[in-house]
């Protein structure tokens, strides 16, 4: 396996997860603190982590082009298969509506700002989709050379973002304890999807051709960048910002309004939009990929033949399927979809939790072999896995009914 490939499939992993959610956790974690905040995003890394080495496990027993419908179908049956799909599905969709109506906006105003053109917002948005929808139905290979671009250019502005902020940190605001106990429980939805990245999984292993060693070593380190990249950027957040005043000024713009007024720095401004533009649109490339591969895999399945032209035209088919539903609830209901974003993390739960614990359990019981490669930690391991995603679902399920109060 190549070492150029390993980096890339590396960064791929690292840039679906750094998205515009790693803006919201000092929001989320304003009401609970510092300390609670690291050591929920410890536990979720490390969950996460172990439920990717899980399907890191499961591809050694199916070919190495399998996507999550492949394995679902093969080791669940149709049961499996439509629990995975609906999760898939739902899941992605309900991000790329976010991402193309978010990245339509950012386009827009980037557009306004170094540009003359007069366009109406509708059509920035149509062609902002069709440039993501043009890079990935190319390949993998495509979305690796543009995502290292973007990702390198998103660290460097993310340690210009840390510059300012890091003088400002105030050991004080670091140690504020959780306003109410129910805050930390209710966190644990946004925590979770800000680490979300198992969508694209079956893309990494087709492009590594199946090789476990190099697969793992692209789950720990990909899953783990995002991990000290969250810790630097609550320190620098929690510690400039003072508790209650976090609080009162939740919503992203308020954010980023707070911390440029916090150390008096009109560039901090322009510097995090830029930040978020791009964590947005390398999420974006990480997700729509997941689910154009899912999608054409089931295309390609149902197709009769395996031409290279008829593999082209299943490419073009699983690129219309896969952005035009998206497309056009950002275009026609914006506003609707922010009630529908609060249920993503329980379809990355089903998806990122519950299909690889059952699916593992029921390799390891009928076709586990001495020679292949099995995620530490046996049954107990498992068992915690599944109990972390039901109290997941569980905060969620209770926010929404108004039991545990909403954040942000």
């Amino acid at each position: 396996m190549t070492k150029s490939k390993t980096i890339g499939s590396t960064l791929i992993i690292a840039g679906t997860t750094i998205g515009a959610g790693m803006l919201a956790l000092p929001i989320a974690s304003a009401g609970i603190g510092f300390t609670a905040s690291i050591f929920t995003m410890i536990a979720l890394w490390a969950l996460m982590a172990f439920t990717a080495l899980l399907m890191v496990e499961l591809h050694q027993y199916a070919d190495h082009d399998a996507t999550l419908h492949t394995l679902a179908t093969q080791i669940l049956g149709n049961k499996g298969k439509f629990v995975g799909a609906f999760a898939m599905l739902f899941l992605f969709y309900a991000l790329c509506a976010a991402y193309i109506a978010g990245g339509g906006a950012q386009f827009n105003s980037r557009l306004n700002d170094w540009t003359s053109l007069d366009l109406s917002p509708s059509s920035v948005t149509v062609v902002f989709t069709l440039i993501v929808a043009t890079i990935i139905t190319i390949g993998t290979s495509t979305v690796d050379k543009v995502n290292r671009v973007l990702f390198i250019v998103k660290i460097i502005t993310m340690a210009m973002v840390l510059s300012f902020l890091a003088p400002n940190v105030t050991r004080g605001y670091l140690m504020s304890m959780p306003v109410e106990q129910g805050l930390i429980f209710a966190a644990l939805p946004v925590v979770f999807t800000s680490f979300g990245f198992h969508g694209s999984i079956p893309s990494i292993v087709r492009y590594l051709d199946g090789d476990t060693k190099s697969l793992r070593k692209v789950m720990l380190i990909g899953s783990s960048l995002p991990l000290v990249i969250y810790i630097f950027w609550q320190t620098v957040t929690l510690g400039v910002i003072e508790q209650n005043l976090l609080i009162e000024n939740s919503g992203l713009t308020a954010l980023i309004s707070t911390l440029s007024a916090t150390v008096n720095s009109e560039k901090l401004a322009s510097i995090v939009s830029v930040f978020a533009d791009l964590a947005l649109l390398t999420s974006f490339l990480g997700v729509s990929l997941g689910l154009f591969e899912f999608l054409n895999d089931v295309m390609s399945s149902k197709s009769e033949s395996s031409s290279a032209n008829q593999s082209k035209t299943n490419r073009i088919k699983a690129s219309l399927v896969t952005f035009t539903p998206p497309l056009g609830f950002a275009l026609f209901y914006p506003e609707g979809f922010i009630t529908a974003l609060g249920y993503a993390a329980i379809a990355l739960v089903i998806l990122a939790i519950f299909l690889p614990v059952i699916m593992v359990h029921k390799v390891r019981r009928t076709q586990c072999q001495d020679n292949m490669y099995q995620v530490i930690g046996g049954s107990a391991a498992l068992f915690v896995a599944m109990a972390t995603g039901i109290m997941i679902i569980s905060a969620q399920l209770l926010v929404t009914v108004g039991a545990l109060p909403a954040l942000g």
